[in-house]
């Protein structure tokens, strides 16, 4: 930290991704949190002349409020190494294995953690036929939100008809049934778990729209569930390389007791408005939001 007064953090928001407008509202309220905490707080939408915007503010920490590619992948985490700038969240390895859905579950696998099979395949085959048997999920390998996301409920439905802006590879990923559960986790330890109820499939609209979800914290699960959700979520989150705050979301079909918890992905960047899912477990955790931003804060650093 410089001798300024207060110290200065820039909040790096919105940028050029799919999830920009999330990124503008977890940016603002992370820049409001901060500014309660007593920090001299600067909104900055990451566009083209970063670099040259970060030379001028002279920040003493950048607060990554980004999401999607380009802000959680890894790209301004590099950025931010070559200028020698602290930040906050996870490093340059870390949030590129996290984005990148395939390598994510490699490293799962590695660690003994359980996932769905998937597979990479090219949009046009995957247009074109079942390269999986229903039921199926679609996706691109390298968003987050749920972005372009597709259900194959059954054969007799055809293939998904993706739209043209998919990418020319995307992950076809066997469909998990069961309840949508995710954990976070602060450093090393784990928040809690929470239940996230919808009436259909957990889209971007179900995670933005006002109460298009709805979450239950704690979850009203078996205590060794919970357990295995949050002993999983440390283990990604360690497996990945992970830093500051992280997410892992599962599902889990009661059916199958244990056996049917499975990993979805870690989100290095989860999202950062007071009624966001992690901001809500550190909530219950005992922590409000000002300080969990400024926890984030004194956890940045540089060589993450």
């Amino acid at each position: 930290m410089s001798s300024r007064a207060a110290p200065r953090i820039a909040v790096l928001m919105g940028g050029p991704s799919a999830e920009r407008e999330v990124s503008l509202s977890s940016g603002r309220e992370c820049a409001a949190a901060l500014r309660g905490e007593g920090y001299d707080v600067i909104e900055l939408d990451a566009g083209p002349d970063l670099p040259a915007r970060l030379a001028e503010i002279r920040p003493d920490v950048c607060f990554n409020a980004l999401h999607g590619r380009w802000g959680e992948d890894g790209c301004v985490q590099g950025l931010l190494e070559w200028l020698r700038l602290p930040y906050t969240h996870s490093g340059v390895l870390a949030s590129a294995l996290a984005m990148d859905k395939e390598r994510t579950k490699a490293t799962y696998r590695a660690a003994g953690l359980p996932c769905v099979d998937s597979v990479l395949a090219p949009a046009d085959e995957v247009r074109a036929r079942h390269v999986m048997d229903p039921p199926y999920v679609v996706k691109p390998s390298n968003e987050g939100s749920s972005v372009g996301v597709y259900l194959v409920h059954d054969a007799a439905s055809g293939p998904p008809q993706l739209s043209a802006d998919m990418p020319a590879t995307v992950m076809v990923e066997r469909y998990a049934p069961g309840r949508e559960l995710t954990t976070s986790v602060m450093g090393d330890r784990a928040l809690g778990v929470t239940d996230i109820l919808t009436e259909g499939w957990y889209d971007y609209d179900a995670k933005y729209t006002p109460g298009g979800s709805r979450h239950v914290v704690p979850a009203d699960i078996p205590p060794r569930i919970a357990a295995l959700c949050e002993d999983y979520a440390r283990s990604a989150h360690a497996a990945l390389g992970c830093r500051g705050v992280s997410r892992t979301d599962f599902r889990w079909d009661e059916a199958r007791g244990a056996e049917g918890l499975v990993l979805l992905e870690t989100n290095t960047q989860p999202g950062m408005t007071p009624t966001s899912l992690t901001p809500e477990q550190a909530e219950h955790a005992g922590l409000g939001f000002g300080a969990l931003c400024k926890w984030l804060v004194e956890d940045a650093s540089c060589d993450r």
